[in-house]
C-alpha cells in the first residue's frame, strides 16, 4: 500500500507542512499493521503534484492499493477526505470524509486508518488494534509545532535539523507529556544537529528517547533512536538489539529501524539476518537512494564484491552525485584488485565532497594499496598538516597507514581513534579494510574493548 501526499485544500502554501504532516501520520498509523507493507514517506512524496496515472505509480512502487485524498484546516477544525483505490485497475473501492476539532486530530487519523484497514480486510493482532485506536486529545499548539518539526526533519539537511529541533522543543514546552515530540527530538539528534558534537548529540538523543518512552512506550521511533545510541555511542550491542527488535515489532514498516538493525547485525557478522533487514529497508523505500546504498554496504562488508558493484551502480543511476555510492563502489573495485576503476570512483567521491578529510583518507589508502605510494603520502601529509595534525580524523589517518603497509602506525592511530571517537566505526570486526591487522593481538584487544569480541 502507498499513501500519496494529501492535497492541501487550504489555498495557503504556508499550510503545506500540515498536509504533509497528516500524510506522514496516516502512513505511520497504517505502518503499525504488520501484515501490510506500507511505502515510506520519502518514496511517496516524489509523487506530490505528479501527473502520473495511479496504475503507473503502483507499478513503480510495487503496490496493490493506493490511498489519496485531501486535508483542509479552517481555524481549529480539520477535514480529511480519503479514498482507497485498487491501483492496477484504477478502481475506486471506498471513499469518506472526516471532520474533527484540532485537539482530536489523533483520533481523526486513527479513524481514517482503521476505516482503510477494515476495507481491505487486513488481519490485525489485538495489540495492533489497540495501538491504532490509541488517539488521545492533544494540545493544538503542541501538535502544530510537532508537525512543523516533522516537516523540517524530513528535509534531511543541516538547516532542516536545526529548525526541527526548534519546533520539537516548542512542542514539548507546550505539552511536556507529548511523547511523539520527544521521539522527534531523539530522531533529530541521532541524525545530527549543527554545532553539536557526536557525544552531546548522543546524550540528548538518549534523554529525549527515554522521555518519549516514559510518556508512551509504544513509540517505535523512540525505541529505534535509543537503539542507535546504544549501538553508536554506548557499544552496548545486546541493548541495541533489544530496542531494535521492539521498534520493528511496534512499527514493522519503519524503514530507519530496519536500516540500523541491519547495520548492527552486519557489525556482528550475522550476514544472513543483516541481508533480510537491508532488503526490507529497500522494499519500504524503493525510490530513495539511501536504502540501495545501504544494501550495497551490506554486500561490501559481506565480501560479495560483484553484488556490491551491481548495487552501487544501481544507486548511482538514482543519484549520479551520491558521494557514498562512489566511495563504496570504489572500495569494492579496490578489494577486487581493479585499481584503475577504484581510483576513478574514489577520486570522484573526493571531488564531489569538496576534498573532505574522510574521502581524502579513503583515496590515500587506495593509492597506497595500488602502489602509488608518493601520491598516498602527499595526501597523508595534507591530513597531518591540518590545525589538529590529523587528530580530528584519527581513523582516517589509520587507514592511510594501512594502505601504505605501515601496520604499526595504523594501530597507533586506531587506538587514538578509540580514545577520541569511540563511535567511529562499529565495522572493525568485519570490514575487509582491516584484514592486515586481524592476527595482531593488539587489534583483537581493541575489538574486545569495543565489545565486538566476547
Amino acid at each position: 500500500m502507498a499513501v500519496l501526499p494529501l492535497a492541501n485544500l487550504s489555498g495557503d502554501p504556508q499550510q503545506d507542512y500540515f498536509a504533509e504532516g497528516m500524510t506522514e501520520a496516516l502512513i505511520g498509523d497504517l505502518a503499525k499493521i504488520s501484515s501490510l507493507r506500507v511505502i515510506s514517506r520519502t518514496s511517496v512524496m516524489r509523487y506530490k503534484g505528479s501527473d502520473k496515472s495511479l496504475p503507473q505509480i503502483a507499478k513503480e512502487l510495487k503496490v496493490d492499493a493506493v490511498v489519496e485524498g485531501s486535508v483542509q484546516r479552517v481555524g481549529d477544525r480539520v477535514r480529511i477526505t480519503a479514498q482507497l483505490i485498487h491501483a492496477p485497475t484504477d478502481t475506486h473501492l471506498w471513499a469518506n470524509s472526516y471532520e474533527r476539532d484540532l485537539r482530536d486530530v489523533l483520533t481523526l487519523q486513527s479513524e481514517v486508518a482503521q476505516a482503510i484497514a477494515d476495507q481491505i480486510r487486513v488481519k490485525m493482532t489485538a495489540q495492533e488494534q489497540a495501538r491504532l485506536a490509541g488517539g488521545r486529545p492533544v494540545n493544538p499548539a503542541a501538535h502544530e509545532a510537532y508537525l512543523k518539526g516533522r516537516y523540517y526533519l524530513e528535509k534531511w539537511s543541516p538547516d532542516g535539523a536545526k529548525k526541527a529541533e526548534e519546533y520539537f522543543r516548542q512542542a514539548v514546552a507546550q505539552d511536556p507529556n507529548y511523547g511523539p515530540a520527544y521521539a522527534g527530538l531523539a530522531e533529530t539528534y541521532t541524525w545530527g544537529v549543527p554545532g553539536l558534537s557526536p557525544e552531546e548529540g548522543a546524550a540528548r538523543a538518549k534523554a529525549a528517547a527515554l522521555k518519549a518512552l516514559a510518556s508512551d512506550d509504544t513509540l517505535g521511533e523512540a525505541h529505534a533512536s535509543l537503539a542507535i545510541v546504544y549501538l553508536q555511542s554506548d557499544w552496548d550491542f545486546p541493548a541495541a538489539e533489544r530496542e531494535f527488535k521492539k521498534a520493528v515489532e511496534l512499527n514493522p514498516n519503519y524503514g530507519p529501524a530496519h536500516h540500523w538493525y541491519s547495520h548492527l547485525l552486519l557489525s556482528m557478522g550475522r550476514f544472513d539476518e543483516s541481508l533480510t533487514e537491508s532488503q526490507r529497508f529497500v522494499e519500504l523505500d524503493p525510490l530513495s537512494p539511501a536504502p540501495h546504498l545501504h544494501l550495497g554496504l551490506h554486500y561490501l562488508i559481506a565480501r560479495q564484491y560483484d553484488e556490491c558493484i551491481r548495487q552501487e551502480l544501481k544507486t548511482l543511476q538514482m543519484d549520479p552525485n551520491y558521494i557514498l555510492a562512489h566511495s563504496q563502489l570504489g572500495q569494492a573495485y579496490l578489494f577486487k584488485g581493479m585499481y584503475a576503476e577504484a581510483l576513478r570512483e574514489l577520486e570522484k567521491a573526493r571531488e564531489l565532497s569538496g576534498g573532505d578529510k574522510t574521502n581524502t583518507a579513503r583515496l590515500a589508502h587506495a593509492y597506497g594499496v595500488a602502489g602509488r605510494k608518493d601520491e598516498a603520502r602527499k595526501l597523508l601529509q595534507e591530513l597531518l598538516s591540518t590545525p589538529g595534525h590529523g587528530q580530528e580524523i584519527p581513523g582516517g589517518v589509520a587507514i592511510v597507514y594501512l594502505g601504505l603497509g605501515e601496520n604499526e602506525k595504523a594501530l597507533e592511530w586506531l587506538l587514538k581513534a578509540y580514545e577520541k571517537q569511540p563511535y567511529w566505526s562499529a565495522d572493525l570486526k568485519v570490514d575487509p579494510l582491516f584484514d592486515p591487522l586481524r592476527s595482531d593481538p593488539r587489534f583483537q584487544a581493541l575489538l574486545r574493548r569495543l565489545n565486538l569480541l566476547s
